[in-house]
């Protein structure tokens, strides 16, 4: 099949779905790249920890901040779904920064992420992407804000309410009366602007070695696999990724390295229509698109 052909195959099974998605798969050794809506704005939710990560671990490496200093964090004493690590802890923590990055990434805290943002804050995270080359994706606030949603103002059983609130209230230049979910006061990015950070990171680039390979290190050990990483990941690849979760957005951006050596950015960013927080199928149909797509590539 002829990209066109599939590109359309791919829109319609989305769309099938529910989705609404924007995908980008690049070779990293050649630069040939194929996608759908690449270049479509999306609020960019915990993908926004990547960015977050290489610009501390920047800080680090220039001796602005020391990775074993540790942190005095309150309890996060969240109570609803979702939330993981610091957020429901107790009592209060000491947590070095190095460990911080660690929690933030590999099991998305963002209570660990707004701590790191207290020390790097949204303007120098941005600052930095752009002193790397790096445009398209505009840092603009912490990790709190996503938790302050209308989901939160529901009742478990309820929280598909907000879901509906998040689809139906969309403006058509990606707009929305939720600020998190509108792409000109929260964080944003797009497929193409997330792969561009990936070749970065994984190749030669203005981003020191040593910071782009504990970026590497830490996106590899990302436990939270059921997106894309079933369809990325054997014994002859490995996947390394990071995801992002926001009412109806689902996105997860990584890099899959072959044993033959080659290796493809991935960057799946989605808004579904259907009002329910609990979608299998959508993580499923995001991991086949983006997986045709790396196919249509690996055979050229």
């Amino acid at each position: 099949m002829n990209a066109e052909g599939l590109l359309r195959g791919v829109r319609a099974e989305l769309d099938e779905g529910g989705l609404v998605g924007s995908i980008l798969v690049r070779d990293l050794r050649t630069g040939v790249e194929i996608g759908l809506e690449p270049d479509l704005e999306f609020p960019i939710a915990s993908l926004v920890k990547i960015p977050l990560a290489a610009a501390t671990l920047d800080r680090v490496r220039r001796g602005e901040l020391d990775g074993a200093t540790p942190v005095e964090v309150p309890p996060g004493r969240a109570t609803t779904p979702g939330p993981t690590g610091l957020s429901r802890f107790r009592h209060p923590a000491r947590v070095a920064v190095d460990d911080l990055l660690y929690l933030s990434m590999s099991i998305s805290d963002s209570v660990a992420a707004d701590v790191l943002f207290g020390l790097t804050p949204p303007a120098e995270v941005t600052r930095r992407m752009r002193e790397w080359g790096l445009h398209g994706i505009a840092v603009r606030h912490g990790l709190r804000e996503l938790g302050e949603t209308p989901a939160e103002r529901f009742e478990s059983d309820q929280v598909h309410l907000a879901h509906s609130l998040a689809i139906a209230a969309g403006t058509a230049g990606r707009g929305h009366p939720v600020p998190q979910l509108d792409v000109t006061r929260g964080n944003s990015g797009s497929a193409r602007a997330f792969v561009d950070l990936l070749q970065a990171l994984w190749t030669p680039s203005r981003i020191d070695g040593g910071v782009a390979a504990r970026v590497r290190e830490l996106m590899g050990l990302n436990l939270l696999r059921q997106r894309l990483a079933p369809d990325f990941s054997s014994d002859a690849s490995t996947w390394s990724s990071k995801t992002g979760t926001l009412l109806n957005l689902r996105h997860e951006a990584g890099v899959v390295e072959h044993a033959d050596g080659r290796a493809y950015a991935v960057a799946v960013l989605t808004e579904s229509r259907v009002p329910a927080v609990s979608q299998p199928e959508a993580e499923s149909l995001m991991a086949g698109a983006a997986r045709a797509l790396r196919d249509h590539l690996r055979r050229s």
